[in-house]
C-alpha cells in the first residue's frame, strides 16, 4: 500500500466539511450519485441495472438541484475531497426528510457519515424522517444508531411503509425524531 493511499483512508473523524452544495458542485455531486445509486443497486429486488448510458434514476439528483425551497441538496467534504452528499426535502414544511445520503466507502467507519447528518440535521431544526431497506444491513445500524444519538433512546421511531406505486417491493424502513 502507497504512503498517498494510506493518508487518503486515515481521515480523522472530525475532519469533514458540510456545505450547501452550489450548481458549480453539481457534476461533482452527479459524479457521487452514480456510486449512491451503484451501492444500492444491490438491495433492489431483483437488482437495478443503469440506464443504456451507464447513469442510474436520478429524479431526487434532479429535484435537489431545482432551486426549489422545499429541498436542500449538500455536499461533505475531507481533507478537501468530495466524500458524500445529503439530499433534504421538506425544509419549509413541518417535518423534513433525509431523501438521499450517501458516504463513499473509503472515508465510511472514521465518524464522518454520523458527523455529516449531525450537521445536517442540525441546520433544519424539527421532526425528522429518514428511509431505508431491511436488506441494507450496514443502512440498518448506521441509522438506527444516528437516532440513538441524534434523538435519544427513547425519542424515535421505527416503522415499515409500504412503497407507494410499488407493491412488489418489500417495504421500506422510516425512522422519525
Amino acid at each position: 500500500m502507497s504512503t498517498q493511499h494510506s493518508a487518503q483512508r486515515n481521515t480523522e473523524p472530525g475532519d469533514v466539511v458540510v456545505r450547501r452544495a452550489t450548481p458549480d458542485d453539481r457534476p461533482t455531486v452527479e459524479r457521487l450519485w452514480l456510486l449512491f445509486r451503484h451501492d444500492l443497486s444491490e438491495f433492489a429486488a431483483g437488482g437495478q441495472l443503469p440506464n443504456p448510458d451507464g447513469t442510474f434514476r436520478s429524479e431526487r439528483l434532479e429535484a435537489a438541484f431545482a432551486g426549489g425551497a422545499d429541498w436542500v441538496p449538500y455536499l461533505f467534504t475531507s481533507g478537501g475531497r468530495p466524500v458524500g452528499f445529503a439530499f433534504v426535502r421538506g425544509v419549509t414544511g413541518a417535518g423534513r426528510v433525509l431523501n438521499s445520503f450517501f458516504v463513499v466507502r473509503g472515508a465510511r467507519r472514521a465518524g464522518i457519515g454520523l458527523r455529516a447528518v449531525r450537521d445536517v440535521v442540525a441546520r433544519h431544526p424539527g421532526p425528522w424522517e429518514i428511509a431505508f431497506q431491511d436488506a441494507n444491513e450496514g443502512a440498518v445500524r448506521f441509522w438506527r444508531r444516528v437516532a440513538d444519538e441524534v434523538a435519544g433512546g427513547g425519542g424515535w421511531v421505527e416503522e415499515r411503509r409500504p412503497v407507494p406505486g410499488r407493491p412488489d417491493l418489500p417495504p421500506d424502513v422510516w425512522i422519525s425524531f
